[in-house]
């Protein structure tokens, strides 16, 4: 490929992101309506759709994207482009089910990218993926027959949970895990995607499972991810690290809840349960990949800075104090400070990412290769 084309290749990546991004704001806006701290009056279609909207059109959109590069076929960034349109149809309010349609196809593309990906090199983590592809689409499928967001909740946290664990899977290869305790995993895994299905008829014993499954996954990872030992190094591999070990914890937290509440209905508990999830584990893993992602994705150098840690202290901490103070003790006002602070490390997150990027370009940095070789071989050769 010639300049231009890769010029042009990467902005067609970068409009997609920009999309996402429409997506990530209009859901921090939602949430604060559903917080309390804006009144309904602009954008109330935001807060009805808050969890579909980060789930699905942010994070969907990141994921789809992030496999059609490295599936390399032109069809499959349909499925990143579905998911971005699928959410601004959703916050436009548009008529019929164009939004949920437009979700549930992104979800059928994505699942057809990884059966494309097992046909081409049949793997594991790949298939644990696959069944994260899965997900998506049943949350799609009933959010499509008119279900509330509550009732495909856990397949929405389903799909970014069964992603992640399968791209972690993947990086605990080079340890060479003997098969049985790749099995230990698989189980987890298995009991979480039944949980999962028999939540769709009988929801409450269908959560407790899944969260039995949960805290599986949790304790896997937290016992075999090759964190535990790149986190004894410096640099953007320590802090990824640790980014993942306390993502970890929030997974092993929402196990419990999921195992111990089993429901789903709107309250404090279903607060917490949805929140541990998606902020304290897959934020935290979206914080942690963003060094090796964001250069991936969009051919551009991500310096590591030690102000990343500005963001993650800070969604851990604020999320604490939510699910401490607010959904536990019940003090509405530190829950709401809990969830504006929750979003006040998101959008810290995009600053700062944003400014390491600029920076970079404006100093002539070409660290591309790099950082994404120095994170890769930070998680994958230090391992005993």
């Amino acid at each position: 490929m010639g300049v231009s084309a890769a010029g042009r290749l990467r902005l067609r990546r970068a409009l997609l992101l920009a999309l996402a991004l429409v997506a990530l704001f209009a859901g921090l806006w939602g949430g604060l309506i559903l917080l309390g701290v804006l009144t309904p009056s602009v954008l109330v279609s935001a807060s009805q759709a808050h969890g579909p909207l980060m789930a699905l059109g942010f994070l969907g959109t990141l994921v789809s994207l992030e496999r059609a590069v490295a599936l390399r076929r032109w069809w499959a960034y349909a499925a990143p482009l579905a998911a971005s349109l699928g959410a601004l149809a959703a916050l436009s309010g548009a008529t019929g089910s164009l939004g949920p349609a437009l979700e549930t196809l992104a979800g059928a593309l994505l699942l057809a990218a990884h059966l494309t990906l097992q046909r081409m090199a049949p793997s594991l983590h790949n298939a644990v993926m696959g069944l994260g592809a899965m997900s998506w689409c049943a949350a799609g499928l009933v959010w499509l027959v008119g279900d509330e967001v509550s009732r495909f909740a856990p397949l929405l946290a389903g799909f970014l949970v069964l992603i992640i664990v399968g791209e972690r899977l993947e990086l605990t290869r080079v340890a060479r895990r003997s098969a049985g305790v790749q099995s230990l995993l698989l189980v987890a895994v298995a009991v979480f995607a039944a949980g999962l299905t028999v939540s769709l008829i009988a929801e409450t014993p269908g959560v407790k499972l899944a969260g039995v499954g949960l805290l599986g996954e949790a304790a896997w990872l937290a016992r075999y991810d090759v964190a535990r030992r790149t986190v004894r190094m410096s640099g953007v591999t320590r802090f990824m690290a640790l980014a993942l070990l306390a993502g970890y914890v929030w997974l092993a937290v929402a196990g419990v809840l999921w195992a111990l509440s089993g429901s789903m209905l709107d309250g404090p508990a279903y607060d917490a349960q949805l929140h541990a999830v998606f902020l304290g584990f897959v934020m935290s893993m979206i914080f942690a990949h963003a060094p090796v992602i964001v250069p991936a994705v969009l051919r551009m150098p991500l310096p590591f800075h030690r102000g990343f840690y500005a963001h993650l202290a800070l969604l851990h901490a604020s999320l604490a104090l939510r699910l401490l103070g607010g959904d536990l003790v019940g003090n509405t006002r530190l829950w709401q400070w809990g969830g504006i602070l929750n979003e006040t490390a998101i959008l810290l997150f995009l600053i700062l990412t944003v400014s390491a990027v600029l920076r970079a370009r404006r100093t002539g940095v070409r660290a591309l290769q790099e950082s994404t070789l120095q994170a890769y071989s930070g998680q994958a050769s230090t391992h005993g």
